[in-house]
């Protein structure tokens, strides 16, 4: 992708963005994973209680690969949670676990704004990955037609991104609550957990601005060429 001022003016500053998000997590999450909860419980007993709590009873929690790699699959019915957070008693990884677990009872009730982020991932995967290029393509060729094809596609990719802001803020507020009315974690502790989610949305956050940014210098550089 070519730089030019639009992407100095509008793209770099959301992507500087993203990268300090992107440390500020992974210090606040190493932090509060040397942090041991009072209670003893590990990442993976934290998601089972919080499902059990809910009477969720057919999503599977399983270990997976990596550092901050924890996810749902409502595909599956699988919450894969890292190895940091799956068998550590720490903060830090009773409050990832409860996140992943909020995405579960967000699929289990039907909650709107999920149900809509995942009708939107096929077009987000084309958007993303085509949108830019082909809408590049258009202006470099002064081709109007598959310009706004690009843009479209790329609007999809938005879309995704700003949808999945409610989704991962819900989730993260189901969680905290839940620990809270449970006893999982005291009050303390919950300020440790919520520093730890609070960080991880920063990184949503940021996500979404840095593609906000793209498309709208996408539409500035081919109503530019236009004129």
């Amino acid at each position: 992708m070519f730089i030019d001022q639009y992407f100095i003016m509008l793209v770099l500053p959301t992507m500087i963005l993203s990268m300090i998000a992107q440390i500020k997590v992974k210090s606040t999450f190493h932090k509060y994973s040397n942090v041991r909860c009072s209670r003893n419980i590990t990442g993976l007993g934290a998601a089972q209680l919080l499902l059990k709590n809910n009477s969720i009873n057919d999503v599977a929690v399983e270990s997976v690969k990596g550092t901050l790699t924890d996810h749902y699959d409502p595909r599956s019915k699988k919450l894969r949670l890292s190895e940091p957070v799956y068998a550590q008693p720490s903060i830090a990884a009773v409050g990832v676990a409860a996140h992943e677990a909020g995405h579960a009872i967000q699929h289990a009730t039907g909650y709107g704004p999920l149900v809509l982020r995942s009708t939107l991932v096929p077009v987000a995967n084309i958007g993303s990955s085509l949108g830019p290029w082909i809408a590049i393509a258009g202006i470099f060729f002064s081709f109007p037609l598959l310009t706004n094809i690009g843009i479209m596609l790329f609007s999809g990719a938005v879309a995704f991104y700003l949808i999945t802001l409610p989704v991962e803020f819900n989730a993260s507020s189901r969680a905290l609550a839940i620990l809270r009315n449970s006893n999982v974690l005291s009050e303390e502790e919950l300020k440790g957990a919520k520093k730890v989610l609070s960080a991880a949305a920063l990184t949503y956050v940021a996500s979404a601005l840095t593609a906000i940014m793209s498309l709208l210098r996408l539409i500035l550089i081919s109503r530019g060429r236009r004129h």
